[in-house]
């Protein structure tokens, strides 16, 4: 049957809550909000449930099997920041409605033996035996390292001509990693990156955990920040600068817990996470980075909050990746609810964090189809008993998932 009635529920379609309201789906689409139910229509009765438009995670790297996780958590978007779910190699991921769907940035521009290298052990690098290969008949993946404005700028139509649906700039001299002195962007080759994307339409997202990086980015004109700071307490100044410019932040909370050595278990404790989990994943997620102890999440916090007062665009995203204690504390899916229950905690009401994590990242990365509960988008939808707009924990209490009108959980 290819019409299916969600009746008796509380919906949070994005921005707003109204109650006992009728949701239809027919196939892939959602066709009414409100109005009667169909002839013949299969009812789904959510009382005492909430229906929200699925999550979306605004920075992971990920793989089909982390895809599938993530989707058992009622997260049906991932948006990789550096990875191979480029737009010529993921049809299998398009079609696959046990997976939630993916964006990626390809490979971010960073200089030879800048960041990310320095967080894999030698040996011990998750491509060590499996080296991305693209599907048959896609273009070869780009490897954007520069060190030179024209280097940069040469790059961006390469990696727009295979696939990358928004540019990442690497802004990271190690210093956050516990290794300072890693090669780094400097400012031309940056500002000319980024003017050159933008000069072909395409958005920009930068890597930056320090206040320094970040101020570059920001002085770029980059769109948004895949990162917040964490190497000392915000300013006025620096919050001025990031609101004034109309970039966003992809907090991502929970990475910058994990740096400072504040490990996921206490979360993984709640039977609604960790009986999901594998046992790989159940050991990464109560393992931490560890490589910033002397960090302070209260300023992180902070300055999550200031970003909110000022009307800074925040989007929920993990830094999920790979299966691994030493990028530990995190886990795809389980660290988006995590993470929302993160931004409460600095201040954020629980539908101000369900909006970062649903019409924020959509209407910011472009994704006009999803993102929100409204006649003529896409069926991307996640029912939780309970009230999640005003207990955030609740969203992990989740009874139904539906990815592109196909039901998944």
């Amino acid at each position: 049957m290819s019409v299916t009635a969600i009746i008796h529920a509380r919906v949070f379609d994005g921005e707003n809550t109204t109650e006992n309201q009728t949701v239809i789906i027919d196939r892939s689409t959602i066709v009414g909000v409100g109005g009667p139910v169909p002839a013949g229509a299969q009812i789904v009765d959510a009382t005492g449930a909430t229906l929200l438009p699925g999550l979306i995670d605004a920075h992971v790297h990920t793989s089909p099997d982390s895809l599938r996780l993530a989707l058992a958590f009622g997260v049906t978007t991932e948006l990789e920041m550096q990875g191979t779910s480029t737009r010529f190699n993921r049809a299998h991921i398009s079609a696959d409605d046990t997976l939630a769907d993916v964006r990626s940035a390809g490979f971010g521009i960073t200089p030879p033996g800048g960041h990310p290298s320095e967080l894999f052990p030698k040996g011990d690098r998750p491509t060590d035996d499996d080296d991305p290969e693209p599907a048959d008949g896609a273009p070869a993946f780009v490897m954007p390292f520069s060190t030179t404005p024209a280097e940069a700028v040469a790059f961006i139509p390469q990696l727009l001509a295979g696939g990358s649906d928004y540019i990442k700039f690497m802004v990271d001299d190690g210093s956050v990693e516990g290794h300072p002195g890693l090669p780094i962007l400097d400012q031309a080759t940056l500002d000319a990156g980024v003017a050159e994307a933008h000069r072909l339409g395409a958005l920009t997202v930068a890597h930056a955990l320090t206040v320094d990086a970040t101020r570059m980015a920001i002085d770029a004109g980059i769109d948004g920040l895949a990162h917040l700071f964490m190497d000392r307490p915000h300013t006025p100044e620096i919050i001025d600068a990031i609101a004034e410019s109309g970039a966003f932040v992809v907090a991502c909370v929970v990475l910058n817990a994990s740096m400072m050595g504040i490990s996921g278990a206490e979360f993984a404790a709640d039977p609604r996470v960790h009986t999901k989990l594998s046992p790989e994943w159940l050991t990464t997620i109560q393992a931490s980075f560890d490589r910033y102890p002397q960090g302070r999440l209260g300023d992180v916090l902070a300055s999550v909050k200031a970003l909110h007062e000022a009307d800074v665009d925040l989007i929920v995203g993990t830094d999920a990746s790979v299966a691994v204690p030493f990028l530990g504390g995190l886990a795809h899916g389980a660290s988006v609810h995590h993470e929302l229950q993160l931004l409460v905690q600095a201040g954020l009401t629980p539908a101000q964090a369900l909006t970062a994590a649903t019409s924020t990242p959509a209407r910011r990365f472009g994704l006009s189809d999803r993102g929100r509960i409204a006649e003529g988008l896409r069926a991307d939808l996640l029912l939780v008993d309970g009230d999640p707009t005003t207990n955030i924990s609740d969203t992990l209490s989740i009874r139904s998932v539906w990815r592109n009108g196909t039901a998944a959980v």
